[in-house]
């Protein structure tokens, strides 16, 4: 029980890490993009900004930018489904990290992730760039209707 305890405090320190590096937005700049969610609009930013109280000292400001598409539907594959009126963004959620990494712990080396809700899909409010969205419509032609695929991210779907 105490090794499990301290295998679990181990992780979650070693991938505390993991969860606050980032990257510059631009290579001069003090702001590091921790979260860049293009499937729910987020942009969380990070940086050290002097203290109002102690001007000798830093502390870190963090920046939520959330983007709310005005005409967004329930399911975004389908033109005809109901708008969009609930948005729920959730911290832990944004800045999972479902890639496997290694952590060395007693001389051993594990694979742990940081999340454990990686296989559930996540809920998108606008278009994700890199996905292919398609839908099926019901199509009309010479008096025979046939139900038809349509590409809804052309850019993504079809390579260069």
């Amino acid at each position: 029980m105490k090794s499990s305890l301290l295998l679990c405090v181990a992780l979650a320190i070693s991938l505390g890490f993991v969860l606050v590096s980032g990257y510059p937005r631009d290579p001069g700049d003090e702001e590091y993009v921790l979260v860049n969610n293009k499937c729910q609009c987020v942009t969380v930013t990070s940086k050290f900004v002097p203290s109002k109280e102690n001007p000798d000292e830093e502390i870190l400001e963090r920046n939520i930018r959330i983007l709310v598409p005005l005409k967004a539907r329930e399911n975004i594959s389908d033109p005809m489904s109901p708008l969009r009126t609930t948005f729920v963004y959730r911290m832990t959620e944004l800045c999972k990290k479902c890639d496997p990494v290694e952590v060395e712990l007693g001389g051993e080396i594990y694979q742990a992730q940081q999340s454990t809700s990686c296989n559930e899909p996540e809920t998108c409010y606008t278009y994700d760039r890199d996905k292919c969205y398609t839908t099926t419509f019901p199509f009309l032609y010479h008096g025979v209707t046939k139900n038809v695929q349509a590409v809804l991210t052309p850019a993504s779907c079809y390579a260069d």
